[in-house]
């Protein structure tokens, strides 16, 4: 059997006000999610439903996961190819499409990485070419347990690569 992780996460709710749910106007949306070791993380719902906008909400949360999964196979698998990346960032986005009745789901999370890699050629001595590096993306949304978890499409459009 292959091994298991576990992931441990606390949430506290603090909107209670003195009134608790009495109507949908009474409570705030206000809570933290909590682990050992790690800063409080101010969560809310998003400012559409009466959250407040300087925390961060669920949807906020599953782009972010998202995008850092990506991110960190990106890494491993430039490592182990010998690219050597000195910087990166995304600009991450996800549509949500709310339904009549007030439900609703993800539609798509588009992930737009820019790599920086140092001069030069791989470590093997391979060019560092877009083509190298748009393998190494689609080799990180195969490998990614959010991407791999989640049930709407992820969509990778890297920029070109950047030299240092």
């Amino acid at each position: 059997m292959p091994p298991l992780h576990t992931f441990d996460v606390d949430l506290a709710w603090s909107g209670a006000r003195g009134v608790g749910t009495t109507s949908y106007t009474s409570y705030g949306r206000d809570h933290e999610l909590r682990a050992p070791g790690r800063p409080p993380l101010p969560g809310t719902s998003d400012p559409a439903f009466r959250g407040d906008p300087t925390r961060w909400c669920p949807e906020d949360l599953m782009v972010g996961a998202v995008s850092q999964c990506h991110m960190l196979w990106f890494l491993h698998l430039a490592a182990e190819a010998g690219v050597t990346v000195v910087d990166y960032t995304d600009r991450a986005t996800g549509t949500v499409r709310i339904e009549a009745a007030g439900h609703g789901q993800f539609r798509d999370v588009v992930l737009r990485p820019q790599v920086t890699v140092a001069a030069g050629t791989t470590a093997s001595g391979v060019e560092i070419t877009d083509d190298l590096l748009d393998r190494l993306h689609e080799r990180s949304s195969e490998h990614c347990f959010i991407v791999r978890s989640v049930s709407y499409p992820v969509h990778v459009r890297p920029g070109p690569f950047i030299v240092a």
